[in-house]
């Protein structure tokens, strides 16, 4: 007897074992072959409409010749799955996936609709690799979405790699590789979208930026331990690998954290981060923002801020701004903590390692650390800039001067240490100060002279070495 109810029960759990595997359906059950030389697009279209809801990619080439549709509302709740062995390729233009929903709400769960929540939130595409074989193709393209999640998605040789357009909300990309795209890698095109979080992914060779912000609303937008690189075209206009362009529309609530963010200064007017907002008059559209312990090398301008208000940057290390390592231009409220700014012996000397803060408003500097820059006649630039403080920073081994304070007004530079202690030493001006006026040069270490024209600072307590 006993004998008997263990047979059953064994037999009861290979038949669930049994049903299960026969009823683990995948594209080539509605008719894809996967070989690179069928057009599969019907059949992957058919599967996504079956309603089944996992959409599995066994290994495989797929070739497609116009987007899959993800129409949310009618495919129900929805995964895209492909366990990293199967291409797709994008013969078609247009997106290889479309995910397309009707969410108009904002994140707060009561403006979600019913139909959002049984049929639409949170679709994923994972696993699954994406090449363009159109001159207009793109990978994965989302309008209307709630808690969309791209995961582990290789995308390469397309115009865009993942475009977001419309409205969207709560949106989750992470490890994924957006790799040699014509155009952009992320592209945030015009978009309404609150909460978006893009990690631990590669983002390298996109000629027309990295990732790209080009007017809309954006909130809650944070980037964190990605390898963002030389997504500029050397051929082409001026691109960023984060790029920042709100000159129309608003940008607040981001961070950029923990990043490698870095070429190519061959690229004209090219720049690691670049915040562009409205122009001088309104300054508070594009900011309240932290960019923090980023690696930040090897372009133009490794930060470039314009337009700006509310932006903190702490724990950088940069190195190999060609024209400057920061530039910041008709902002308000910019504060910097320690940061370095270095040129290591293993590095080219070309590079202009300058900062250079022009037409702005209260400012705070506090703990710069640079050395070694041997091109820029001057290091720290502040120019028609108001309310300032500018304390507590290390200029070691520079030519040039140290500290130029131009038209500057109603600042203060203290607490420095500004030494040259190379053999070949000229003792360069250490602070030189033309035209402005209120501004209090006190309390700083030097061993260059502190030129001042008369009336236009006052000194107290400064060193020499």
């Amino acid at each position: 007897m006993k004998r008997t109810i263990n047979n059953k029960v064994v037999l009861f759990f290979c038949s669930l074992f049994i049903f299960g595997v026969c009823n683990a359906m995948d594209v080539k059950d509605f008719g894809a072959k996967g070989d690179s030389i069928s057009d599969d697009t019907e059949a992957i279209q058919k599967a996504v409409d079956s309603g089944i809801g996992q959409i599995s990619f066994p290994s495989g080439v797929y070739r497609l010749t116009a987007p899959i549709l993800i129409d949310l509302n009618q495919s129900g709740p929805i995964a895209i799955i492909g366990n990293g062995t199967a291409k797709v390729m994008m013969n078609g233009a247009g997106p290889a996936f479309k995910f397309v929903g009707t969410h108009t709400g904002t994140a707060d769960p009561y403006t979600v609709k019913q139909n959002v929540w049984h049929n639409q939130r949170m679709p994923i595409i994972d696993g699954i690799e994406i090449i363009g074989r159109h001159p207009i193709s793109k990978g994965i393209e989302a309008i209307e979405t709630l808690q969309l999640i791209i995961t582990r998605v290789l995308v390469r040789e397309t115009l865009h790699g993942i475009h977001l357009s419309k409205r969207n909300r709560n949106i989750i990309i992470s490890e994924c590789n957006l790799y040699n795209n014509r155009g952009v890698g992320i592209f945030l095109d015009e978009l309404n979208l609150h909460q978006i979080n893009i990690t631990n992914c590669h983002i390298s060779y996109n000629g027309g930026g990295g990732i790209v912000v080009h007017k809309g609303e954006i909130r809650n937008f944070q980037i964190g331990s990605c390898d963002i690189e030389s997504n500029i075209d050397i051929n082409g206009p001026p691109s960023a690998n984060v790029l920042i362009d709100i000159t129309e529309g608003s940008m607040r609530e981001g961070s950029i954290i923990g990043c490698t963010i870095q070429h190519n200064h061959n690229g004209i007017g090219s720049a690691n981060i670049r915040f562009i907002g409205h122009g001088t008059e309104t300054r508070h559209k594009t900011g309240y923002f932290t960019i923090a312990n980023n690696i930040l090398s090897d372009t133009q301008q490794n930060l470039h801020i314009k337009y700006a208000r509310g932006i903190i940057i702490t724990g950088n290390a940069f190195g190999e701004g060609f024209s400057s390592n920061i530039l910041v231009e008709h902002s308000d409220h910019i504060v910097f903590g320690t940061n370095i700014l270095d040129r290591n012996p293993d590095y080219g000397t070309e590079s202009n390692n300058s900062v250079i803060i022009r037409d702005s408003r209260n400012i705070t500097v506090n703990g710069f650390h640079l050395s070694n820059n041997s091109v820029s006649p001057t290091n720290i630039i502040l120019e028609r800039c108001r309310n300032y403080n500018f304390m507590n920073s290390t200029i070691l081994n520079c030519n040039g001067e140290g500290i130029l304070l131009k038209d500057s007004e109603n600042g203060k530079v203290s607490g420095n240490y500004i030494n040259d202690d190379r053999p070949d030493s000229r003792n360069p001006v250490s602070i030189r100060i033309q035209g402005g006026k209120g501004n209090l040069i006190i309390n700083n270490y030097t061993n260059g002279v502190i030129d001042v024209v008369s009336g236009t600072a006052n000194l107290i307590n400064n060193q020499s070495l």
